[in-house]
């Protein structure tokens, strides 16, 4: 008689997945865009745990390189001069938004002691990357020239964000670099930082999880079309340099497709002399982080990341 294969997940994960199943809600990459997103949406709100409340909320626009850019700050003070992080969500290039990082960005607020500001990047297939690149990294350029105006230090700036969010982090920390903008982390989760190799964690974990193979091929289709002036500007694994970037603090999930081209980027940052502190939560899966009603994990990632940016800040 043979023994039932293990599952890889927590349990927890393991009884999320089976409610998932049994739910039958129809995946993502089959529901038109505008009900992906809402969809998407809905599903980050069931599954976070609730925003805490902030000293200060403040909602606003910032200029980007098509027009207005809306965003939102989340300050544990009303202290002048807080350190700040800029924060991209993920979703693809295609859904999510403000609202679907919101828990998590008052949690790092709160325990970083420092304000994160977040942004609505333009989305594809509207617009296709590098869209959405360009408008992260004229918000970082906007929050140096005038985070003052908002009662924020624009020499202790943090760049940040998960999945595709993790992956326009860590081209903005390369540009920045470039732009001699000096940064005091990049805080990556689960980054996509190549598109050519099928690692095993791609060919593990692209299957009866949340992030498919099918989501991250109609995640990819529906981003492709802009003008990409350079590979590295969707694959930073693929720069040219990386030395001289500011220090990383990635945070991946172990069953997840993108696990080791996670593991990938913290070893080219490493071999390029550039201090990577890297964390492999255990039998968790992509966007856990946006799971914490459900999987205690999430709250602990949220706890170190804060620490992190803690530390970066006081440096």
């Amino acid at each position: 008689m043979s023994e039932t294969p293990r599952s890889p997940f927590t349990p927890a994960v393991q009884a999320l997945m089976d409610n998932v199943k049994r739910a039958g809600f129809p995946p993502i990459h089959t529901q038109p865009v505008e009900q992906a997103r809402q969809s998407y949406k809905i599903g980050v709100g069931a599954t976070t745990a609730p925003p805490l409340p902030m000293a200060r909320v403040e909602d606003f626009t910032i200029p980007g390189p098509a027009g207005e850019l809306r965003a939102r700050l989340w300050a544990p003070s009303t202290e002048p001069e807080l350190p700040v992080l800029l924060y991209l969500h993920g979703g693809g290039f295609v859904i999510g938004g403000i609202e679907t990082c919101e828990s998590m960005c008052t949690v790092l607020a709160q325990h970083s002691g420092g304000a994160v500001l977040a942004i609505d990047y333009r989305l594809a297939p509207e617009h296709r990357f590098p869209a959405g690149l360009d408008d992260s990294f004229a918000a970082l350029q906007w929050l140096v020239a005038n985070g003052r105006s908002k009662g924020l230090d624009p020499s202790r700036i943090a760049v940040g964000g998960d999945s595709a969010g993790g992956t326009l982090a860590a081209v903005t920390a390369l540009l920045a670099r470039d732009a001699g903008i000096p940064l005091v982390l990049q805080a990556l989760f689960y980054p996509s930082v190549q598109l050519g190799m099928k690692t095993n964690s791609l060919l593990t974990y692209s299957a009866n999880t949340l992030l498919s193979w099918d989501l991250m091929h109609w995640f990819e289709t529906n981003a492709r079309g802009g003008v990409l002036r350079e590979r590295w500007h969707r694959e930073p694994l693929h720069a040219p340099a990386h030395a001289g970037v500011a220090p990383a603090w990635i945070g991946l999930a172990e069953c997840d497709p993108l696990t080791d081209e996670g593991k990938l980027y913290a070893q080219k940052l490493q071999d390029a002399g550039v201090p990577a502190e890297l964390t492999v939560w255990p039998g968790v899966i992509h966007d856990f982080i946006n799971l914490g009603r459900f999987i205690p994990e999430a709250a602990d990632a949220h706890r170190q990341l804060a620490a992190a940016l803690q530390r970066a800040y006081q440096r």
